[in-house]
C-alpha cells in the first residue's frame, strides 16, 4: 500500500508492493491470473507512452533488461532528460543503465525497497512488474487529488462521483466493481454521452459492456486496450493494480473536461450572484422612485393652507386627512420598511460575494428617503395642527358674528327715530311746563345715550376681532359697524346741540312734573338693565371644559339671587305710574298721563320684565344641556387617557424589548429571530387597541376637545410610536437574517459571533446599534486588532473605515463590523478566479467566442455574458472574439453590468 508522508513528497513503500518475494506471495501477486492481467495492462500502459518516442515493447520482462527502453520511458512520461545510457552489451552495462533509471525514480521521492538492477537485468517478472507499478503510481496516480484525498482514495472517489447517477453501478473498489463493464461505460457516458448509449446496456451482458467500453476508449479517447474482458469476467477477483492503471488513463483523458466543468460551475455561480444583485438593485430603484414620487405628490396637499374660511370646509379637510392616515399612508409605511429591508439584504449579499457596496442613483439613497419621510411627517403634524386651530378660530368667528348681529339689531332698534327726535323744534311752541318736560326728557335721553355707549363699544370691538380673525363676511360687518358708529357720532352731536337749545329756553321753563321726572329717571336705567339682562339671558356662549360651564351656571345662579331686588325696583317704578294715573284721574289733568320726560311706559317695563322672568328658566335649561355635553367630553377625555396610558407604555416596552434583542443580548441568532417574529405577531395582534383608540380620538375631535390633562400621550405621538415599533421590528429581523447569512456563509461559530457581539455592545454605550469611528477603533483594539498610534496606523484605520462605512455615514453598524472580522479569512470567489475559469473554457486563449460560451454555460447565463462582454481588441483577435478579462474585472467593481 502506498501512503503519503504529510511532511514529504516521498512515497513510502515499507508496507507497499515492493516487499521481498514472500510478501508478494502473501498479497497474491504470484497468482497466475493477476500476473497475466498486470503483464498485459502494464505493457499496454508503457506502450501508450513509448509510442510517442516511436517505439514499443512486446515482452515486459525482456525488453527492459538492458535499461535503454526503461530510461526512454521515464524521459517520455517525466519530460526530463536522464543521463546518457551506456551502449555496451555487457551485463555491467545493462546494470548501469537500469541503475540510472532506478536512481531517477528515487530522485522523485520514491523509496524503492527490495528492487535491484540485477533482478531487472535478469528478467525477474515479479520485480519488473513491481517496478513498473512504482512508475505508474508516481507518474500517473500520485498527483490525482479529490477533496484532499490522494492516490488510490482520490481516484476511487472520482469514480464514485462520476458514476453516482447511473443505474446498476456502485463503485466500491478497483476489482469487483468493474467486472461487469458498466462502470467503464458510465465514466465514458458521463463525459462523452455521444459515444455510448448507456440506457441500452445490460448488467447481464458484461462481455459486451467491457468490449464496448474498451473499443470506444481506444478509438475515440486514445486509451489503448490494457485489460482482457474474458480475464476480468473469469477471474473471481481481478487485479486492482491493473484496473487502477487503466482507470487512471480515463481520469487523465477527461481531466480537461473536468477542469472545464469546474470552471463553468464557478462562472455560473458568480453570474447568478450578479443577476440576483441586479434584480434587487432594480427593485430598490423602482420602490424608491415610487415612494419618493408619492411623497412629492402628497406634500403640496399637506402644505396647502387654502380653505373657504368656513367651519364645514375645515371639517371636510379634517375628514380627508383621517382617510389619508387610515388608508393611504399605512401601505407606504410598509413600502418604506420593505425598501430598507431590501437595501440591507442587498448590501449584505454584495459584501458576502466580494462585490462593492451598492450606491443608488442620486437622490434615492436611504438617507434621502429618510429625509423625505421626515419632511412628510413634519408636514402631517403642522397640517393637523393647522386644521384644529382653524376649527377653533372659525367656531369663535361664527359665535362672534352671531353676537355682533344680536347687539347691532338691539342697538339699531333703540336708535330708530332718535335723530328725527333730536332734530325736532317742538320745544319752541311748548309752554313752560312742556319745555321743562322736554328738558327733563332730554336729560333722560342723555342718560340713556350714555348707557348705550358700552354697547356701541362692544359692537366696534367685536367687529375689530372679526377683522383680525379674517371672518369671511367681514365686509358687510365693517359696513354695518361703520354705519352704527357714524350714526352714534351724529346722535352725540345732535344731543349736544339740543341740550344747548333747551338750556337757552330753560329760563322760561319753571316747573317740571316731579312724578313724571322720577319715573323717567328710574325707568330708563331699569329699562336698560332689562335690555342688558335679556341680551345676557339669550347670549350665546362657547366653552370647552366642565369648569367653564360650571362657572356660567354659578354666575347665572348669582344673577337669579338679584331678581328679588329687581322685583322691588319694578314694583316701585310701577307704583310711580300708578300714582300718576291716580293723580290725573283725581284732578282730571288734560294730557297729564303723557310723560313728557320719557317714551317708556309701564306696559313696556311690564312686558320686558315678564320676558326676563320667562327667559330665566330657559337659560337654566340651556346651561344644563351644555353641562351634560361637557361632562360627556370629560368622559371622552378620560376614555382616551385610560386607553392611551395603556397603549403608550406598551409600545415603549415593546420598543425596549426589540432594541435589547437587536443588541444580540438574548441567545443565539435563531433565538433572536424567533423572538422578533414572536414580537411581530404580538404587535399585529395588538393593533385592535390602536384602532379602538383611533375611534375614541375621532369622537374627541368631533366634540371639539383640544386638551386632555389626564394623559401625556396624543394620538399623533402614539401613531408615530406604533410606526416606529413596526419599522424597528422589520429592521431588526432583517439585520438578524443578514447576520445568520453572514455567519453561515463565512463559517462563524456561535461563540465567535457572541464574542463579536459582546465587544460591539461594550462600546455601544447608548444602545444605538452603531459605533462612531473612535468607538469602533477602541472595539478593534479590544479584540486584539493592532492599530498603531502613528501616521501609518491612522492610514490603516481610515482604510478599514472605508470598508465598513462605504457611504461615509460616520457610523459603523454591527453587520459591517461582523463582515469585516470574518471576510479576510474566508475563501470567496475573486475576479482572478473567474478569469482563470473563463481561460479554461477558452482553451487558454485571451478571448472567448459566443459558441464556446453557449456550449459550456446554461443558455440564460451564456446570453448574459454575450450581451455584456466587450469585443476583444488584443493581438490575433478573430471575428466575434469577446474580452472575458474586462468582463470578469467589472463583475467585482463599479459597473453598469
Amino acid at each position: 500500500m502506498i501512503t503519503m508522508n504529510s511532511h514529504s513528497n516521498d512515497i513510502d513503500y515499507s508496507n507497499g508492493y515492493m516487499e521481498p518475494e514472500e510478501e508478494w506471495e502473501r498479497e497474491g501477486l504470484l497468482d497466475p491470473a493477476w500476473e497475466k492481467q498486470q503483464k498485459k495492462t502494464f505493457t499496454a500502459w508503457c506502450n501508450s507512452h513509448l509510442r510517442k518516442a516511436g517505439t514499443a515493447i512486446e515482452n515486459i520482462e525482456e525488453d527492459f533488461r538492458n535499461g535503454l527502453k526503461l530510461m526512454l520511458l521515464l524521459e517520455v512520461i517525466s519530460g526530463e532528460t536522464l543521463p546518457k545510457p551506456d551502449r555496451g552489451k555487457m551485463r555491467f552495462h545493462k546494470i548501469a543503465n537500469v541503475n540510472k533509471a532506478l536512481d531517477f525514480i528515487a530522485s522523485k521521492g520514491v523509496k524503492l525497497v527490495s528492487i535491484g538492477a540485477e533482478e531487472i537485468v535478469d528478467g525477474n517478472l515479479k520485480m519488473t512488474l513491481g517496478m513498473i507499478w512504482t512508475i505508474i503510481l508516481r507518474f500517473a496516480i500520485q498527483d490525482i487529488s479529490v477533496e484532499e484525498m490522494t492516490a488510490k482514495e482520490g481516484l476511487l472517489l472520482w469514480c464514485q462521483r462520476k458514476t453516482a447517477p447511473y443505474k446498476n453501478v456502485n463503485v466500491q473498489n478497483f476489482h469487483l466493481s468493474f467486472k461487469d463493464g458498466l462502470a467503464f461505460c458510465a465514466l465514458i457516458h458521463r463525459h462523452r454521452p455521444d459515444l455510448i448509449d448507456y440506457h441500452k446496456l445490460s448488467k447481464d451482458n458484461p462481455l459486451q459492456n467491457l468490449n464496448t467500453a474498451f473499443d470506444v476508449a481506444e478509438k475515440y479517447l486514445d486509451i489503448p486496450r490494457m485489460l482482457d474482458p474474458e480475464d476480468l469476467i473469469n477471474t473471481p477477483k481481478p487485479d486492482e493494480r491493473a484496473i487502477m492503471t487503466y482507470v487512471s488513463c480515463y481520469y487523465h483523458a477527461f481531466q480537461g473536461a473536468q477542469q472545464a466543468e469546474t470552471a463553468a460551475n464557478r462562472i455560473c455561480k458568480v453570474l447568478k450572484v450578479n443577476q440576483e444583485n441586479e434584480r434587487l438593485m432594480e427593485e430598490y430603484e423602482r420602490l424608491a422612485s415610487d415612494l419618493l414620487e408619492w411623497i412629492r405628490r402628497t406634500l403640496p396637499w399637506l402644505q396647502s393652507r387654502q380653505a373657504d374660511n368656513s367651519l364645514s370646509g375645515v371639517q371636510k379637510r379634517l375628514e380627508e386627512y383621517r382617510t389619508y392616515r387610515r388608508k393611504h399612508k399605512p401601505p407606504r409605511v410598509e413600502q418604506k420598511a420593505k425598501l430598507e429591508t431590501n437595501f440591507n439584504t442587498l448590501q449584505t449579499k454584495l459584501r458576502l460575494s466580494n462585490r462593492p457596496a451598492y450606491m443608488p442613483t442620486e437622490g434615492k439613497m436611504v438617507s434621502d428617503i429618510a429625509n423625505a419621510w421626515k419632511g412628510l411627517e413634519q408636514s402631517e403634524k403642522s397640517f393637523e395642527d393647522w386644521l384644529l386651530s382653524e376649527m377653533m378660530r372659525l367656531e369663535r368667528l361664527e359665535h362672534l358674528a352671531q353676537k355682533f348681529k344680536a347687539k347691532a339689531d338691539t342697538h339699531e332698534d333703540w336708535t330708530r327715530g332718535k335723530e328725527e327726535m333730536l332734530q325736532s323744534s317742538d320745544f319752541r311752541q311748548c309752554k313752560l311746563n312742556d319745555l321743562k318736560a322736554l328738558k327733563k326728557k332730554h336729560e333722560a335721553f342723555e342718560s340713556d345715550l350714555a348707557a348705550h355707549q358700552d354697547r356701541v363699544e362692544q359692537i366696534a370691538a367685536i367687529a375689530h376681532e372679526l377683522n383680525t380673525l379674517e371672518y369671511h363676511d367681514s365686509t358687510s360687518v365693517n359696513i354695518r359697524c361703520q354705519r352704527i358708529c357714524d350714526q352714534w357720532d351724529r346722535l352725540g352731536s345732535l344731543t349736544q346741540k339740543r341740550r344747548t337749545d333747551l338750556d337757552d329756553a330753560e329760563k322760561i321753563l319753571e316747573k317740571i312734573d316731579i312724578l313724571h321726572l322720577e319715573f323717567a329717571k328710574r325707568a330708563a336705567p331699569f329699562n336698560n338693565w332689562l335690555d342688558g339682562t335679556r341680551e345676557d339671558l339669550v347670549d350665546m356662549f362657547i366653552v370647552h371644559t366642565v369648569e367653564e360651564i360650571q362657572g356660567l351656571i354659578d354666575a347665572h345662579g348669582q344673577f337669579k339671587a338679584t331678581l328679588s331686588d329687581a322685583d322691588k325696583e319694578y314694583n316701585s317704578i310701577i307704583g310711580l305710574v300708578k300714582d300718576v294715573e291716580s293723580t290725573v284721574q283725581k284732578y282730571q289733568i288734560p294730557g297729564g298721563l303723557q310723560n313728557p320726560y320719557t317714551t317708556l311706559t309701564s306696559s313696556d317695563l311690564s312686558k320686558k320684565w315678564s320676558e326676563v322672568k320667562h327667559l330665566v328658566p330657559q337659560r337654566d335649561t340651556t346651561l344644563q344641556a351644555e353641562l351634560r355635553k361637557q361632562q360627556n367630553n370629560e368622559m371622552l377625555r378620560r376614555q382616551f387617557a385610560e386607553k392611551s396610558n395603556q397603549v403608550g407604555p406598551w409600545i415603549e416596552r415593546q420598543m425596549d424589548a426589540v432594541t435589547a434583542i437587536g443588541m444580540g443580548l438574548q441567545g443565539s441568532l435563531e433565538d433572536q429571530l424567533h423572538q422578533l417574529k414572536q414580537y411581530e405577531q404580538n404587535v399585529f395582534a395588538y393593533k385592535p387597541h390602536i384602532e379602538e383608540l383611533e375611534k375614541i380620538h375621532q369622537a374627541v375631535q368631533e366634540g371639539m376637545i383640544f386638551e386632555n390633562r389626564y394623559t401625556q400621550y396624543t394620538m399623533e405621538t402614539l401613531r408615530v410610536g406604533w410606526e416606529q415599533l413596526l419599522t424597528s421590528i422589520n429592521r431588526n429581523v432583517n439585520e438578524v437574517e443578514n447576520q445568520i447569512l453572514t455567519r453561515d456563509s463565512k463559517g462563524i461559530t456561535q461563540e465567535q459571533l457572541n464574542e463579536f457581539r459582546a465587544s460591539f455592545n461594550h462600546f455601544d454605550k447608548n444602545r444605538t446599534g452603531r459605533l462612531a469611528p473612535e468607538e469602533f477603533k477602541s472595539c478593534l483594539v479590544s479584540i486584539g486588532y493592532s492599530i498603531g498610534k502613528d501616521r501609518q496606523g491612522e492610514i490603516d484605520f481610515q482604510r478599514i473605515l472605508a470598508v465598513v462605512d462605504p457611504n461615509s455615514t460616520g457610523y459603523v453598524h454591527f453587520d459591517a463590523f461582523l463582515d469585516f472580522m470574518t471576510r479576510e479569512s474566508t475563501d470567496t470567489d475573486t475576479a482572478e478566479q473567474v478569469i482563470d475559469s473563463f481561460r479554461i473554457l477558452a482553451g487558454d486563449k485571451p478571448y472567448i467566442l459566443s459558441d464556446e460560451l453557449r456550449r459550456e454555460l446554461p443558455p440564460d447565463q451564456a446570453e448574459y455574458c454575450i450581451q455584456r462582454m466587450a469585443p476583444y481588441k488584443g493581438v490575433n483577435a478573430v471575428p466575434g472574439a469577446l474580452d472575458y478579462m474586462s468582463f470578469s474585472t467589472a463583475l467585482y467593481g463599479e459597473s453598469d453590468l
